[in-house]
């Protein structure tokens, strides 16, 4: 009997991706076919560059980052963080800055964060600050930059901290196209497809089992959490995995498929070969 490959992965240390992936990294869900390797948790742009070099096997990503990776990298329905009401949020500060908005200097969590999509599709022409999305928050009150675009845990505290958000992108996209705003995805290599269903399934059932056992995680998704406070990585939680999560559906794939083609024709990256 042939050996079962041994597959690279890659997922962010947030709360929603540790609970999706806890039970398929740790034992309690199978994959069918293939060995997982040790995961790589890392924060999702440096996943974004890693794919772009197909350093991992399977690896979550943003869908702006997916973008540019649809020739070598397959989109898995299940993992995905895709849903209403958990939009980027661009905020301020009360630091000075340029009357004019247009002049901001705007931090974003990574060139390829579905983030900075959404903010060159809401306000084209600006000027951006990459910086790390841990960062922000402290560059704001700082001011070294006159806004800020959060992700993650960050939505859940920046008011605590005087911060003040002028635009949340996820309302925006949802108004401009009535569906729900498509930020993150699980993808596969395409020289792997053959283990497409098999690693698909894993995912679903590892977000099964940890819907039936929703205390079992909680230590190893505290261990990673930026915010360990237990209503944040709640709320973290409940805001990211949703059935969007289980299974992308036909409303998320049109969802994505108007993501893809507006930043399409803003350039941001090449149209998909037919």
């Amino acid at each position: 009997m042939a050996a079962q490959p041994l597959l690279t992965l890659g997922y962010s240390p947030c709360p929603n991706d540790t609970y999706i992936f806890n039970a398929l990294v740790n034992g309690m869900v199978d994959l069918a076919g293939a060995r997982l390797a040790q995961p790589q948790l890392e924060d999702v742009e440096t996943l974004n560059e890693w794919a772009m070099a197909a350093k991992l096997d399977i690896s979550k990503v943003s869908f702006h980052a997916y973008g540019h990776l649809r020739q070598n990298y397959r989109l898995l329905p299940s993992g995905a963080a895709l849903g209403r009401g958990c939009g980027p949020l661009l905020i301020t500060g009360p630091q000075p800055k340029p009357k004019n908005p247009a002049q901001w200097r705007i931090a974003i969590p990574g060139r390829y964060t579905t983030a900075a999509l959404l903010l060159q599709l809401y306000r084209p022409g600006s000027e951006v600050v990459i910086m790390r999305f841990d960062r922000i928050m402290d560059a704001l009150e700082a001011g070294t930059v006159d806004a800020g675009v959060i992700i993650h845990e960050s939505r859940f505290t920046y008011q605590e901290r005087g911060l003040r958000c002028i635009q949340d992108l996820g309302e925006w996209w949802e108004e401009e196209t009535g569906l729900p705003i498509p930020l993150g995805c699980i993808v596969l290599r395409k020289e792997l497809d053959h283990l497409h269903e098999a690693v698909a399934t894993a995912i679903r059932q590892s977000i099964l089992w940890a819907d039936t056992h929703p205390d079992a995680g909680l230590a190893y998704i505290r261990c990673h959490a930026q915010e360990i406070e237990p209503k944040v990585m709640q709320n973290h939680i409940r805001l990211y995995v949703n059935d969007f999560s289980k299974d992308i559906g036909q409303e998320g794939r049109a969802a994505i498929d108007e993501l893809m083609r507006r930043g399409e024709a803003a350039g941001l990256f090449a149209a998909q070969d037919k």
